[in-house]
């Protein structure tokens, strides 16, 4: 499925670039993590697992203000971003750090974050469909302003990095770019 490669992952002071009303955040937010397979010993929330032939290189653990809320790897396959559901980043291995929105008051958690094919930015798309970009990653559009049915859950890149797309819980597809 093209969305396993955006599962939840994810700090620094680069100003991100909004495009939608900044408005609080919800008070709570569920949070689940997955632990390694048997033969790798388990590992607690913010952790990463390994499964198979590829390193988990780190997690936030603690140091997270917020849940984890999506992953995404680098084109590269040698790292990954973690992306807190309050917007905050957790770079590992060569993935680079372009900004967050931690700090930023969001109207709805963070639930996907996408790569660049260059590796050098990534967009972030909250729950109500708000996209936020960093680094060399261009806006192409939102649903932050559209009346949706069901939240937004996740989202895809294009393969040549001029849009993406975002799914919605009940199945929508918005494609942007």
């Amino acid at each position: 499925m093209a969305l396993a490669s955006t599962l939840p992952l994810a700090l620094a002071t680069a100003a991100p670039s909004f495009h939608r009303a900044a408005a609080p955040r919800p008070a709570s937010v569920n949070a689940a993590y997955t632990t390694a397979s048997t033969n790798v010993s388990p590992h607690g929330p913010g952790q990463v697992g390994a499964y198979g032939d590829v390193p988990a290189l780190g997690g936030p653990g603690a140091r997270a203000a917020a849940p984890v809320g999506a992953m995404a790897a680098t084109p590269t396959g040698r790292g990954y971003w973690l992306a807190g559901t309050d917007g905050g980043i957790f770079a590992y291995g060569d993935a680079g750090f372009h900004g967050s929105a931690g700090d930023a008051h969001l109207r709805q958690p963070i639930v996907g974050i996408a790569a660049t094919p260059s590796g050098n930015g990534y967009w972030l798309v909250a729950a109500d469909g708000g996209i936020l970009t960093y680094g060399d990653a261009h806006f192409h559009g939102s649903a932050g302003d559209a009346h949706l049915s069901q939240p937004i859950v996740g989202m895809v890149a294009t393969p040549d990095g001029n849009g993406y797309w975002l799914v919605a819980a009940d199945g929508g597809i918005y494609a942007y770019g």
